[in-house]
C-alpha cells in the first residue's frame, strides 16, 4: 500500500507501547510510533499523557496548532536493541575528496530522523548528527547516547541524508526527544565541501 504519511490517528496511544511503565500489547511498538512520527513531520513540511517528555508528547508538539514550535520538522529518537537493551548506533560511509584523492568518511550517530515506514514495518531512518555551538560535528562517540551529547556543547542536530533501511520488528524499545528544527541536509554538504578544502590546502 506504500508508505504511511496521511493524518495522525486520533487513537494512538502510545501507553500501549510501553511508555511511562505501560505494558506492550504487541511485538510492533516502535513500527507504529515510528508511523506516527512520519505523519506528524508530513503535517508540518505541508504548512500528553502521564509522560512530560516522550513520543506521544514530542508528536502531539509537533502537531500543535496553539503552541509556537520555532519551525520544528523532525521528533528525533533512539531505538533499542532487541535482546541487549543497547542503543543503535548507525554507521555509514560516505566519500570526499581531500588533496585531489577520494578517501572514505565514516560517520556514525545514535540519533535517528524517520522518512518512510513501510506496511512491513521495514523503514528509511536518517542519521542526525549533534552540532556544537561552534557548528562542529563530534566524530564518533561510543557505545551510549549521552557519548555524543558532550557537556553543554550540543545547541542542534543535523540532517545528514544519510539513511538506514531497518526492520523495525527487530527493536525492543524507542525514546523520542523533544521536537527540533534540524539543520538542513544542504548544510551537511556544504560542511563536508569546506572540510575537504581545508584538508587539500
Amino acid at each position: 500500500m506504500g508508505f504511511y504519511e496521511d493524518e495522525l490517528d486520533p487513537s494512538f496511544n502510545e501507553g500501549d507501547c510501553g511508555e511511562c511503565g505501560g505494558h506492550c500489547g504487541d511485538q510492533d511498538c516502535v513500527c507504529r510510533t515510528l508511523r506516527h512520527i512520519v505523519r506528524a513531520q508530513a503535517a508540518t513540511n505541508n504548512n500528553g499523557g502521564d509522560c512530560q517528555y516522550g513520543c506521544k508528547q514530542s508528536i502531539k508538539d509537533l502537531l500543535s496548532p496553539t503552541q509556537d514550535v520555532g519551525g520544528n520538522d523532525t521528533v528525533p529518537f533512539v531505538l533499542y536493541c532487541e535482546g541487549t537493551c543497547e542503543p543503535f548506533i548507525g554507521q555509514s560511509v560516505l566519500q570526499a575528496m581531500v588533496g585531489g584523492n577520494r578517501v572514505f568518511q565514516c560517520f556514525e550517530s545514535p540519533i535517528f530522523r524517520v522518512n518512510k515506514v513501510k506496511d512491513n514495518c521495514c523503514a528509511e531512518i536518517e542519521l542526525l548528527l549533534p552540532v556544537t555551538m561552534g557548528g562542529s560535528t563530534p566524530g564518533p562517540g561510543g557505545d551510549d547516547v549521552c557519548d555524543y551529547f558532550p557537556g553543554n556543547s550540543i545547541r542542534n542536530l543535523q540532517r545528514t541524508g544519510i539513511c538506514i533501511t531497518v526492520d523495525l520488528k527487530k527493536f525492543m524499545g524507542i525514546s523520542c526527544l523533544e521536537g527540533v528544527a534540524t539543520l538542513p541536509v544542504s548544510d551537511f554538504r556544504s560542511r563536508l565541501r569546506s572540510s575537504a578544502a581545508r584538508n587539500e590546502e
